[in-house]
C-alpha cells in the first residue's frame, strides 16, 4: 500500500534463502528479534553476508530484558516495538531507508 515491493518468508530459514537467491536487489530485512530456529540479529547478519548494503529493521513484542540480552536495543539498531501501526512501520522504514 505505501509503493513497496515486499518479499514475505514465513521462517527465518527461508528468509535467507530469499536473501541469497532472489534476483533483484534488497534494500531491507524487516525481522522479528526472537523466532524459533535462526533468531533475527543471526538473520540479519548472514544476510548482509550476502548482501553488504542490506539494512536491517528489528521488531518486537517481547520485554526490554529479552531484547537487551541479543543486543538489539544497542545505539543505532534500528528497532520498532509491537504493537505497532502501520502508519508507524512505514514511518521507521522510510527513516531505516533515508538516513
Amino acid at each position: 500500500m505505501a509503493g513497496y515491493h515486499v518479499l514475505e518468508a514465513l521462517t527465518s530459514p527461508e528468509a535467507a534463502r530469499l536473501c541469497e537467491h532472489h534476483d533483484g536487489p534488497i534494500h531491507l530485512l524487516l525481522t522479528d528479534v526472537i523466532m524459533p530456529q535462526l533468531s533475527g540479529p543471526a538473520l540479519a547478519k548472514l544476510a548482509q553476508t550476502v548482501r553488504p548494503s542490506l539494512k536491517v529493521l528489528f521488531m518486537s513484542g517481547h520485554t526490554d530484558d529479552a531484547v537487551l540480552r541479543r543486543g538489539i536495543r544497542e545505539e543505532g539498531v534500528p528497532f520498532l516495538p509491537k504493537p505497532f501501526t502501520p502508519d508507524a512501520l512505514i514511518r521507521k522504514v522510510r527513516e531505516v531507508l533515508d538516513p
